[in-house]
């Protein structure tokens, strides 16, 4: 089994931008620059044979290269309080189109439809044990976030596994987002 999801790098220089939120939030486990990334399908824990399968798959998506820009922030949680922090993006058809070109791909593949449904974000922390108004604080801090424009003109299929300091990930194919005719 190999645990695989679909995923656009974030270029250097976003995530130097985004270094300037890793501040004032006790119970942050910041993810590293080179971990950061904007997820178009996460796939799971899945056999050689699927992967190969999604590997595939994704390899035929055909969509040109577009801008993105992320924007705002945010937090997940439940009824015990935030466990994760995010960076948003901004709508872009372009990358709702390649979202459900994955989507479509996975199932190809053989994957069962994705639940959840999809909300476009970087997680930049895990919490743990951080206090609600220390998150709320921070989200109001850093709301006005928006970083420049970048251009995506690729996206990977890496494959993660959790460590005692967090989720390890590691490209296994890398895709090119090239115009089509």
């Amino acid at each position: 089994m190999i645990r695989l999801f679909a995923a656009i790098p974030m270029p250097d220089e976003i995530a130097a931008a985004l270094a300037g939120t890793r501040i004032g939030l006790p119970g942050a486990r910041w993810r590293p620059p080179e971990s950061l990334h904007l997820t178009l399908r996460f796939a799971g824990d899945i056999d050689e044979a699927k992967a190969a399968d999604l590997e595939s798959e994704l390899a035929v998506i055909g969509a040109a290269p577009f801008a993105l820009r992320l924007a705002g922030v945010g937090a997940f949680g439940d009824e015990k309080g935030a466990h994760a922090i995010w960076a948003g993006v901004e709508a872009s058809d372009p990358l709702r189109l390649l979202a459900k070109r994955c989507e479509r791909a996975a199932r190809r593949a053989g994957l069962s439809p994705q639940r959840r449904v999809w909300r476009p974000h970087v997680t930049l922390a895990y919490l743990r044990g951080s206090e609600p108004a220390r998150v709320a604080a921070w989200i109001q801090a850093q709301n006005l976030l928006r970083t420049a424009p970048f251009t995506v003109s690729n996206f990977g299929l890496y494959s993660s596994w959790r460590t005692g300091e967090g989720s390890k990930y590691r490209l296994e194919r890398f895709y090119r987002l090239a115009a089509t005719a």
